[in-house]
């Protein structure tokens, strides 16, 4: 009976160590993986940055775009107002010219 309960008593000394062995090893390991994690977590943070950086730039391109193109716009529809108003005038005349002068 005593030599049974050495036996016990050994084993759970053997579990014990092992125990402690297993829990100093995941301690050592616990900054390994934080570090990882934080930098998983930096990694995403970044490339979700450079996505929306990246479309900020795009929407500022085509504003940009868009700008230049209605600025364009204008300045067609300018110069068309300007040889209608020509024309207009010129009919005008020709008519007040028809109507006045007889012809």
């Amino acid at each position: 009976m005593n030599e049974n309960r050495i036996q016990q008593v050994i084993e759970i000394e053997k579990q014990a160590q092992e125990i402690h062995a297993k829990a100093v090893k995941d301690a050592q390991q616990l900054p390994v993986v934080a570090e990882q994690e934080a930098q998983a977590v930096i990694e995403k943070a970044r490339a979700q940055a450079q996505e929306e950086a990246r479309q900020m730039i795009s929407t500022a391109q085509a504003q940009d775009e868009i700008a230049r193109i209605v600025s364009e716009a204008e300045e067609k529809n300018k110069q068309i107002e300007a040889v209608a108003m020509t024309n207009f005038d010129r009919a005008v005349n020709y008519v007040l010219d028809r109507v006045v002068g007889g012809g």
